[in-house]
């Protein structure tokens, strides 16, 4: 029970990242047709995952829940909760893309919606009581509960198989999902560059969380693409388009940036593994499918085949990092 107290929220990631790897190659498999089944065998992967991390998460809230209280007031711990409703979102979007199983993945997105609503609002509540935050609280990781607002859209296609006042909520709430998370997003992103600027850099252990700015920007524009293609209310879709454009392209200056100063801490740091490395895959991932999104849209195949270069390293990386967390779990404590 020692593993249940201890429990950490932020694992929930790894569900982020292996769900936005099964969507990019399944999509990616027109490119190379072994990768469909990849993603196929991925989305199992993460169903079974996810229901790993789901038990021993429900049990510290009941037997723990002074612990699980205290990560969740903390300034630094608390956003990773946002990780849960995320991750039964992301999952449920694989279950529509890559298994096309809307059923289970209605009652998934609803799940999700339901602890991204709570921790979205809670987090924030907790901070604003709080009083004055320490600079070096500010991190990428302050951005999770804006990715979790922002990818209610990826049951966009729920518009179109609902009705009466079911389908009323569902367009509500995927509107309203996506406009407080990507504007908070805004907010928190001035916020953190601030504390880049004025502060220190992040300790070695935490420097995949600097990957964490292509989270928001990539989910960004695929619920966008899902809003504009399933919406059921009248709506111009070019300006929304090209807006999704002009994001990606601060993506890609982040994704430079990020580079940069990941080798910046190989060179002249440290880059120990810790359960932040899965902030290097959902981030990328999400860019990646960002990418098809704006290639397909706009038929250009020149970011077409960069999505697919971008492909291969986030599943290096998807590999390396999963093979380190379950080293780590063996090892002894």
């Amino acid at each position: 029970m020692n593993f249940v107290k201890k429990f950490n929220p932020a694992l929930f990631a790894s569900v982020m990242g292996t769900g936005a790897v099964s969507i990019a190659s399944y999509r990616y498999s027109q490119y190379w047709e072994p990768l469909k089944d990849v993603g196929i065998a991925l989305t199992y992967l993460n169903a079974v995952l996810y229901v790993l991390l789901l038990v021993p998460w429900l049990l510290r809230w009941i037997l723990y829940m002074k612990n699980a209280l205290d990560d969740l007031r903390h300034p630094a711990m608390g956003h990773f909760y946002g990780t849960s409703g995320a991750a039964t979102i992301v999952l449920a979007a694989q279950f529509i893309v890559v298994l096309h199983n809307l059923k289970l993945a209605w009652y998934l997105w609803l799940w999700g919606l339901v602890l991204t609503f709570i921790f979205a609002f809670w987090m924030s509540y907790e901070i604003f009581i709080a009083g004055e935050v320490d600079l070096k609280h500010l991190s990428p990781a302050w951005y999770i509960p804006p990715v979790a607002l922002v990818i209610i859209p990826f049951g966009a296609v729920f518009m179109r198989t609902t009705s009466g006042y079911t389908n009323q909520m569902v367009v509500t709430v995927n509107y309203l999902g996506w406009g407080a998370g990507f504007f908070l997003y805004l907010v928190l992103y001035a916020v953190v560059t601030f504390r880049f600027i004025r502060h220190e850099l992040m300790p070695p252990q935490m420097a995949p969380l600097i990957w964490m700015n292509l989270g928001p920007i990539g989910a960004s524009i695929t619920a966008l693409f899902a809003l504009v293609k399933n919406s059921t209310i009248p709506i111009p879709r070019e300006p929304f388009m090209v807006f999704a454009f002009f994001l990606w392209g601060l993506g890609f200056w982040w994704l430079v940036m990020a580079t940069a100063l990941t080798i910046h801490y190989v060179r002249n740091l440290h880059l120990p593994y810790s359960t932040s490395w899965w902030a290097f895959i959902f981030p990328i991932g999400a860019f990646t499918n960002s990418t098809l999104d704006l290639g397909e849209a706009f038929h250009l195949n020149l970011l077409n085949v960069f999505g697919f270069i971008l492909l291969w390293p986030l599943l290096g990386l998807w590999l390396v990092t999963a093979i380190k967390m379950m080293g780590l779990r063996r090892t002894p404590s």
